[in-house]
């Protein structure tokens, strides 16, 4: 009976410093997650960066990380200290885990090859969380959306259909980052053959120097878009491209109100954007037109 209740005792002490080895364990990981921050937003501020833009971002991608791979150590710590507190024999654990760790680390290049791809992703800052980017990683055209979370093993990335996408590092060959630093407007316009290319220039520059003008969208606007060349003569229209220069991020919204106010623009001078035609022969009525010409017997 006196052994019983020693046992008893013995795993009850146990089971309480389990239980206060976790609380201190989560206690810890709500605590440090506020210097991280601090220390983190120190560091890149130290850095020069194009905008503060670019600045959060960087900050924002390092802290997930940061907070990411010290909850990972931290709870490997904790395993450790709840094995001690078992009294399990470790000469015997690491002996058999020697031999688990081969057969593990035969199967496991897929993730080394993640790890490693993510901390050069990180290091190189080749995207942040908040970026567009499109990756190419065994999909035909790849996953493009909204970079929501990396860490150094995944990315996740949720699409205009709201769709997420978690892509393995390690599986992206190319890397479409469509808001590092700032980004160009590139509209190409149809015009009629038959419209005066000047007239066409002097419109396109006076619509891109008052979109740069305009409250809401000009401070958003790096460089007017301007008329940049004749790009190519096509069966019914001509192509001319227009280029300018905006902030990361605020190129769509930017070409679709210059698109809006070209249009209006060439309505009020006339010029043309012409609409694909076609001209279909009846084989028939030709046909009805021969043998009614044809001359009789």
């Amino acid at each position: 009976m006196e052994l019983s209740q020693n046992i008893n005792d013995i795993l009850a002490n146990r089971l309480v410093q389990i239980l206060l080895t976790i609380l201190i364990a989560l206690l810890v990981q709500l605590l440090m997650r506020s210097p991280i921050e601090q220390v983190v937003r120190r560091a890149i501020r130290s850095h020069r960066y194009v905008s503060k833009e670019e600045e959060r971002k960087r900050e924002d991608t390092l802290i997930t990380v940061f907070h990411t791979a010290g909850s990972v150590m931290m709870w490997i710590i904790v395993v450790i200290v709840i094995l001690v507190q078992l009294d399990v024999n470790f000469a015997g654990l690491l002996t058999g885990a020697g031999l688990i760790g081969v057969i593990v680390g035969v199967g496991a290049q897929g993730a080394i090859r993640d790890f490693l791809a993510g901390v050069f992703i990180i290091l190189e800052n080749q995207y942040r969380v908040g970026d567009i980017v499109t990756l190419s990683a065994g999909v035909t055209g790849g996953v493009s959306g909204v970079v929501e979370d990396i860490t150094v093993r995944i990315t996740k990335l949720r699409d205009l259909d709201g769709n997420v996408h978690i892509v393995s590092n390690g599986s992206v060959g190319v890397i479409t980052n469509m808001t590092f630093q700032y980004a160009n407007v590139n509209v190409d316009l149809p015009i009629s053959y038959t419209s005066d290319i000047d007239q066409v220039k002097k419109i396109i520059n006076e619509v891109g120097v008052d979109l740069a003008g305009d409250k809401q969208l000009g401070p958003d606007v790096i460089e007017a878009i301007q008329f940049l060349r004749v790009d190519s003569f096509d069966a019914s229209v001509m192509m001319v491209k227009a280029l300018g220069k905006v902030k990361a991020g605020m190129q769509w919204d930017v070409a679709g109100e210059f698109r809006r106010r070209i249009k209006i623009a060439f309505d009020k001078h006339h010029i043309d954007i012409p609409y694909p035609q076609v001209v279909v022969h009846d084989d028939e009525q030709h046909g009805a037109r021969a043998r009614r010409s044809k001359p009789t017997k």
